[in-house]
């Protein structure tokens, strides 16, 4: 760290004098105007732009282009990748002001929501997200699901600074599960708080109709649980099962691409369980279809047999 140009600052000093690493100065320094303590905000925005994009935002090869960079009156200006939120991107070019009157103030600067001082890890994270967390619980089993929802979510922002904190491995491992179930359920939440289909909540959420709403923006997976159902439906009448089975396996053969495909999440875990269910219903339409062959060819076997005056046994 470079403390070499460190010094106090007070309310009434009036600095002019140029002190500091050259890449992290404000415009107002580099241009010997009168400065205070907001241009330590300048060069918090120049560390945060470093750390986004690999590289400081007047990059230069001599200290002459640097301070002609600095001089200009143009906007400092963000590069399109990678994507930032937009709480990171206003924060950025908050911090980036060349105007020190415009500039972000210190108070504003730790209020800020990418700032997010009350979720930053401590000893009273995992106390906090618990507390919310059965609340969550609690709310759920009464049925409201958009109240269980908000808990669940505020619980998480509290459980991920927990996990950061916790140094106990095995403590850490058995957060991480939890976390993971939590994560699970504000997913189906989710989907029934945002979903038109309100008979969702009438059903108790079977898992079929969950995994459909959560597929509604993958045309893909959508068109392969269509065909599984149109599946199911033939089977279930009885009335072609060759056409169900090929309508199985075709299902199926989408399903599993798009399972590889899928990232961690429930709905992954609900896709899988979706195909182990399909699989077996298309394994026993398979069984009862080579039972009935058989038995078929057993009885014009015996027919046959019949016809020709041979004794069958």
């Amino acid at each position: 760290a470079d403390f070499g140009f460190a010094q106090y600052m007070s309310p009434w000093d009036e600095q002019r004098v140029l002190r500091g690493s050259p890449l992290y100065m404000a415009p107002e320094m580099v241009c010997r105007q009168q400065y205070d303590a907001r241009v330590d905000l300048w060069s918090v925005g120049v560390i945060l732009y470093e750390a986004l994009f690999g590289k400081p935002p007047f990059a230069s090869r001599s200290f002459a282009e640097l301070e002609e960079k600095i001089r200009s009156d143009r906007a400092v200006e963000l590069p399109s990748r990678p994507q930032l939120s937009l709480e990171c991107r206003d924060l950025l070019g908050q911090l980036l002001e060349r105007d020190p009157g415009k500039r972000i103030s210190f108070q504003r600067f730790f209020a800020h929501p990418f700032v997010d001082m009350e979720h930053v890890p401590g000893p009273e994270s995992l106390g906090k997200a618990t507390e919310l967390v059965v609340e969550a619980v609690r709310k759920d089993q009464e049925g409201d699901a958009n109240a269980a929802f908000s808990l669940y979510r505020k619980a998480l922002e509290y459980f991920v600074p927990a996990l950061h904190y916790e140094s106990d491995a095995r403590r850490k491992e058995a957060i991480r599960a939890k976390v993971r179930q939590y994560i699970s359920r504000a997913e189906e939440l989710k989907v029934l708080v945002t979903s038109s289909n309100k008979s969702l909540l009438e059903k108790g959420n079977p898992a079929r109709e969950l995994l459909k709403e959560m597929a509604k923006d993958k045309p893909r997976l959508c068109a392969a649980l269509e065909a599984a159902s149109a599946a199911i439906a033939k089977e279930e009448e009885g009335s072609d099962d060759s056409d169900a089975l090929e309508l199985y396996q075709q299902s199926l053969g989408e399903l599993l691409l798009l399972l590889a495909a899928e990232p961690a999440g429930r709905r992954r875990e609900l896709l899988h369980a979706e195909i182990q269910t399909l699989m077996a219903r298309a394994e026993y339409l398979k069984d009862q279809i080579k039972m009935r062959e058989a038995q078929s060819m057993g009885k014009e076997a015996l027919a046959e047999s019949v016809r020709s005056g041979e004794s069958p046994l």
